[in-house]
């Protein structure tokens, strides 16, 4: 690493530590020149590869973890499920779609993920996702939906 005081191409880590999100780690590195010898912080962390989103009619555009958490916070407006579920249910989706390796996904498969987090956390939450990610058209739509979800509860 180089030291950003002098240049230096050579340093060596004092101290190494995750940090409070335990995203990166913290080193605490030393120059190794002799006139130098400051010491200075970098911070490693994982580099995510960039995942392209296709959109229902075809248009493509930059994964953004704050579109679902913001799709959930919206289908569980009043209801008992904390901050803390939400952010763990956009998390794992994330890391299950950086871990496919996958370039690209489509919208629905990531809608699919969330109908099925949500399904086991809060199912007014999930009937809520659904009626806006499924577009349904009409009552009928809605009670079918309801229905299916009473036999496979019974």
């Amino acid at each position: 690493m180089r030291c950003p005081a002098c240049g230096f191409q050579e340093s060596k880590v004092i101290d190494s530590r995750p940090t409070d999100d335990n995203k990166s780690i913290r080193r605490r590195r030393e120059c190794l020149s002799e006139t130098c010898q400051k010491r200075f912080t970098t911070y490693e962390t994982i580099d995510m590869t960039s995942l392209i989103v296709i959109k229902k009619d075809g248009t493509r555009q930059a994964f953004d973890k704050n579109k679902i958490y913001n799709s959930i916070v919206k289908a569980c407006d009043k209801r008992v499920v904390t901050q803390k579920t939400i952010q763990k249910i956009a998390d794992e989706i994330e890391m299950h779609l950086q871990n496919s390796l996958a370039s690209e996904i489509s919208s629905s498969e990531i809608g699919n993920m969330v109908m099925e987090k949500l399904k086991t956390v809060d199912e007014v939450a999930y009937v809520r996702f659904a009626s806006v990610y499924r577009e349904f058209k009409d009552l009928n739509t809605f009670m079918g939906e309801l229905r299916d979800m009473m036999n496979k509860r019974n």
